[in-house]
């Protein structure tokens, strides 16, 4: 039986690192459950990603930023909740806390939504550098981009989701897959049919415009 315990000792050691070294958010998670000054760090990581999900979301500034507070408030006061679940499929890099701190991002966006029943009315275009050299080319690229988010914006719930975590915030398919509570293989149908109705939803409004639909 010592024997036995012994490998069962041994092995759970083998096994931190191997977790450890998942998580790139363990040492400063640790470090705030410690002392909650120290959340400051996390919060320097998360807070542009997390703004830009709830502007996306939302499409309002003031609405972005008053989800956005409400997500750090709630992670700092339900941290000790916080238990890590990194998998070796995640790979290097993956950060349960930032899927964890997505999934209560996406609930506080929900509630937003319900207290002010807004939809995005300014599209991430804007975010677009105009080319100095040529400002009608600009022009047409920032007209193209509006399109595509005016189209990103009218899809369905997770499909829109999906696709914000994904090409905004960089989320990978298994942590999109753990903020939307789904499978891995049914994200990556959301992004392919959200992908597919954007371009057809562009097609439709090239269409529309003349020109570009002869084109099409």
């Amino acid at each position: 039986m010592a024997r036995r315990a012994l490998w069962r000792s041994d092995a759970a050691k083998d096994a931190v690192p191997r977790i450890a070294h998942l998580d790139r958010d363990r040492p400063l998670v640790e470090a705030a459950k410690r002392d909650r000054a120290r959340f400051d760090a996390l919060y320097r990581r998360y807070l542009a990603r997390v703004y830009s999900y709830a502007y996306y979301e939302l499409g309002d500034h003031h609405a972005a930023e008053d989800a956005t507070e409400a997500t750090f408030v709630s992670a700092l006061t339900n941290l000790d909740r916080f238990e890590e679940r990194a998998r070796p499929a995640d790979g290097e890099g993956a950060s349960t806390f930032r899927v964890w701190l997505f999934q209560i991002a996406r609930n506080e966006v929900a509630g937003e939504r319900r207290r002010t029943r807004r939809r995005p009315t300014e599209p991430i275009g804007e975010t677009v550098v105009a080319d100095p050299l040529d400002v009608e080319l600009a022009a047409v690229r920032r007209d193209e981009a509006r399109a595509a988010w005016r189209a990103v914006g009218r899809l369905p719930g997770e499909r829109r989701q999906a696709m914000v975590l994904r090409f905004v915030d960089e989320l990978s398919t298994a942590e999109i897959a753990g903020v939307l509570g789904r499978s891995e293989g049914a994200v990556r149908v959301l992004i392919h049919r959200a992908l597919k109705s954007v371009a057809r939803d562009l097609g439709v409004s090239g269409r529309s415009g003349g020109e570009r639909g002869s084109a099409s």
